[in-house]
């Protein structure tokens, strides 16, 4: 269809929208538009629509029904996305699966999402689940499937008499499963997230504008497409017509590069890929002129790195700290560009300086609430649970029936906060990380984001170990910067000059690094013992 020819479509209205619709719509309307990058191709809207179709039909004759639950171990590809549309296309459930896991809990996750489909990356194969899990078939992403089936072969396998941007998406409901997103697990096993078809036309929607034909950017994702900030910037940059750049993984030297390469405007980052990038020898000599909004979450941002960054990113570039959960189809709160630059009255600067360790204020369609233990709202400057109330709060946790919520409709999100007098939102840290030592509570992002100002921590961990006095005792794994000299006591005397002597750090260990998921949260599970064994060691 031509650039002039868009009044002949006649989108489903918005309950019944398949996220499909958000290839197919403007595949329709501008086919010959670039849309999708990768090392290995580049596609248009048209190209894409058409291999989505082709896949999704020569499923169907694979044997998959409508309703199949797809799942996908791999790193980021083009063919990671045509599954991703296919499976919606098909009026089933898409399973993104963390190629970080064991296969233990692979195994887990693929049983417990019912997965009839799993495409894998040749990389994993010996990670693939044994029998009894219930799949039925195999797909290899790559050019050969052995003795099962591949990628390509389906798609060329026939001639789709419906394929393309013509395919014809099973009908869906609003509130019918578009992913089963597995959390993180870093404190427990990973809880299976129904996201709808309606959670994500309310993202989309709010989010952009339908594309129009003219360029909307380039965007650059390295997050892997099994976090809810990759799945929804696929489905935003589609259906906006911003150009999709897919790196597999992060690598700094191929960031900096892909950015002057493709005129990269967008991109998402975690904060250990920002501090990556600061680190590269290649930064400061990089073309990024064309970078103009780079967004960042997943994950608690060290005061000292972003303010790095505001200083050596070119000043046209705006910064965006997106704050939300899997559970609510992606972001709560934002931080803008605005706060994020530092200038302005003396107060105003004071004012933005200290945000910067806040996650902003609540998007349009979200309310925000600090409770108490009792349920009871708490007043500003209070530390309590974050409660948010949205429209696109999650279907439920697979196989525990509806999302739990509290009176009124509020979810309770498992995050400390406090909220200031103009409603920016400061994170505290989990509620099950809380420290209580002698009836006092202490923030472990509080002590953190302390320990992380000092010249010599490269990063930083807090949890609580048991005391037989105190109840718990503040203890501290700490990775030094290259080169960095720091004993126990200047980083105990540190914090203590910077907060009530209390939450200061009684024990401290040094690591070389901290295990961390993809999305640089620390896996403090992991953590947890040896610094438990370092107490017992001390008494």
């Amino acid at each position: 269809m031509a650039a002039g020819e868009e009044e002949e479509f006649q989108p489903h209205r918005t309950g019944e929208v398949n996220v499909f619709e958000f290839l197919q719509i403007p595949a329709m309307m501008f086919p010959d538009q670039e849309i999708l990058v990768t090392a290995e191709v580049r596609l248009t809207y048209g190209q894409l629509a058409e291999r989505v179709g082709r896949l999704a039909a020569a499923l169907q004759q694979a044997g998959a029904r409508p309703g199949e639950r797809v799942a996908v171990l791999d790193v980021n590809s083009h063919r990671y996305v045509e599954a991703y549309l296919a499976a919606a296309a098909l009026g089933g459930a898409f399973i993104p699966l963390n190629y970080r896991a064991k296969a233990e809990e692979l195994a887990y996750m693929i049983e417990t999402g019912r997965a009839g489909t799993l495409f894998y990356g040749e990389r994993y194969r010996e990670l693939l689940p044994p029998e009894g899990t219930g799949v039925q078939r195999y797909v290899a992403l790559e050019a050969s499937g052995g003795e099962g089936l591949a990628h390509e072969a389906l798609i060329e396998s026939l001639a789709v008499s419906q394929g393309g941007a013509e395919f014809a998406p099973h009908p869906v409901a609003e509130d019918d499963t578009a992913i089963l997103m597995f959390t993180s697990g870093t404190t427990a096993r990973p809880k299976g997230v129904n996201l709808t078809h309606g959670d994500f036309t309310l993202y989309v929607t709010n989010t952009v504008e339908m594309a129009d034909g003219t360029g909307r950017g380039t965007m650059l994702m390295v997050m892997p497409l099994y976090h809810i900030a990759g799945a929804t910037n696929i489905l935003t940059s589609l259906f906006s017509g911003r150009r999709l750049v897919l790196h597999p993984q992060f690598d700094a030297g191929e960031w900096l590069k892909t950015v002057a390469a493709e005129g990269v405007t967008h991109t998402f980052l975690v904060p250990t890929m920002i501090k990556k990038l600061l680190d590269h020898p290649g930064f400061g000599g990089s073309d990024l002129s064309s970078l103009q909004n780079v967004a960042y979450g997943g994950a608690p941002m060290p005061v000292p790195v972003i303010r790095e960054a505001i200083e050596r990113f070119p000043g046209h570039v705006g910064f965006v700290n997106a704050f939300g959960q899997t559970e609510t189809t992606s972001t709560l709160t934002v931080l803008g560009p605005d706060d994020h630059r530092l200038s302005g009255s003396p107060e105003e600067i004071e004012a933005k300086t200290r945000r910067l360790a806040s996650v902003g204020r609540a998007l349009p369609d979200v309310e925000i609430q600090i409770a108490g233990d009792e349920g009871a709202a708490l007043p500003q400057g209070a530390v309590g649970e974050i409660w948010v109330r949205t429209e696109r709060l999650m279907k439920g946790y697979e196989g525990q029936g509806a999302a739990p919520l509290q009176g009124e409709g509020w979810h309770a999100t498992g995050d400390m906060g406090w909220l200031d007098e103009e409603g920016y939102l400061f994170i505290a840290g989990r509620k099950d990380d809380m420290i209580i030592r002698g009836g006092e509570n202490i923030s472990p992002a509080e002590v953190e984001s302390v320990l992380h100002a000092h010249p010599a921590v490269d990063d930083a961990a807090v949890i609580g170990v048991p005391d037989l006095e105190w109840g718990q005792r503040v203890a501290a794994a700490i990775v030094l910067r290259p080169g960095a000299q720091a004993g126990a006591d200047e980083l105990t005397a540190f914090v203590q000059e910077r907060l009530a002597s209390f939450k200061k750090p009684e024990l401290v260990r040094f690591f070389d690094d901290l295990p961390k998921t993809a999305t640089g949260k620390v896996i403090k599970r992991e953590i947890a013992p040896l610094l438990e064994a370092a107490a017992q060691e001390e008494r």
